[in-house]
């Protein structure tokens, strides 16, 4: 465990990308697939009315060592997934949410962070991505693939009984899984990023946040959970940022940062193998650094030259005098990214549709 991120709530959250039926392709589009974004309720304490990715809180019974026995349940797996995903971790540099460890618990980070991400998306949208008994053995041998939903042997009347359950206490998750013979499908999430709450933000609260993405072959039946969630919707990424330069919704600078991320790859075939490639080198905790100049807040982001080299254990400055990876927020619906410096482990530069707002 990171003490020094002692100030910060941990949590995981899940980029799902859904392909889109190539028949019914607008002409005028060059994305393949949809992003599921959720609406949050305008009662919440943090971000109301925010449009976000599924995600929320790690709970204890993700590292709960019941898991270890639904795991072991399956011919094919003992362990074999947790092992796999941890092989994965420990080719790269432990700087990853998910590289710490809960003491006294079996479950390494780098499950229990997954097996967050998957119940918080079935909390919230009622997507459900796991793996039944029936295909353990093509799931193993494709780990790391694109998936199918594939839940069509669970009926929708069950499904909406655990998922009323699973919102009721997460450790529910774990019996869903005991009761229906499923595993959450950790293989299908590849680390993405790891954004730390910048100080005096959105209320106070802080957090420290994993972010996951994942390929889907089709978009998944969704529906919100009218409690934290008021709605959901699925868009390309060059959409939500269109709406949001129209104000028509509003989304968070580091939501911002990662749809602009994926207008680089309008292609999920393209996406998901970046994605999955990627995933082994690792990710930097950003801390964004919040300044003020003439009227607008400036997000430093590690690397900039003005960046704090202390600002958190992981990220450091850049030497050059030149040096900037920077949002530049004029207002809630301007946000302009200004980055001159190559993204670390292989990552993506932002793209930004062209627009008076918006230039890189």
């Amino acid at each position: 465990m990171n003490h020094s991120l002692k100030h910060w709530k941990e949590a995981a959250t899940l980029i799902v990308l859904g392909k889109l039926d190539t028949k019914h392709l607008p002409h005028s589009s060059c994305f393949d697939y949809n992003i599921l974004l959720l609406k949050r309720s305008g009662k919440s304490g943090f971000m109301p009315n925010a449009y976000v990715f599924p995600g929320g809180l790690v709970d204890s019974s993700d590292f709960s060592s019941e898991w270890l026995d639904i795991f072991r349940s399956f011919s094919n797996t003992p362990c074999l997934g947790l092992r796999h995903v941890k092989q994965n971790a420990e080719t790269r540099p432990p700087i990853f949410a998910t590289d710490r460890l809960k003491l006294g618990s079996p479950i390494p980070g780098e499950v229990a962070f997954r097996i967050c991400a998957l119940r918080e998306t079935f909390e919230e949208s009622g997507v459900l991505l796991v793996v039944p008994k029936t295909e353990e053995k093509r799931v193993l041998n494709n780990k790391g693939g694109m998936i199918h939903h594939g839940i069509n042997d669970i009926c929708p009347e069950k499904l909406k009984k655990w998922r009323s359950l699973v919102n009721q206490s997460p450790s529910n998750f774990i019996r869903m899984c005991r009761e229906l013979e499923v595993l959450p499908n950790i293989w299908a999430l590849h680390e993405w990023s790891n954004w730390l709450t910048p100080e005096g933000r959105y209320g106070g609260r802080r957090f420290d946040t994993a972010f996951f993405i994942c390929c889907l072959k089709e978009i998944p039946h969704t529906l919100q959970d009218q409690k934290e969630i008021e709605l959901f919707q699925w868009s390309t990424p060059s959409e939500v940022l269109q709406s949001y330069e129209a104000e028509e919704v509003w989304i968070a600078p580091p939501q911002f940062y990662e749809l602009s991320r994926l207008c680089r790859l309008p292609s999920l075939n393209d996406l998901h193998k970046f994605a999955s490639e990627r995933a082994i080198e690792g990710c930097e905790q950003w801390m964004p650094v919040i300044t003020a100049e003439d009227d607008q807040h400036i997000s430093l982001l590690p690397g900039d030259k003005l960046y704090p080299v202390n600002a958190s254990e992981s990220s450091t400055g850049h030497d050059g005098g030149s040096a900037l990876h920077r949002m530049v927020i004029s207002d809630l619906y301007n946000i302009r990214l200004q980055i001159t410096i190559p993204p670390k482990y292989k990552h993506l530069l932002p793209v930004l549709p062209l627009s008076s707002k918006s230039l890189l």
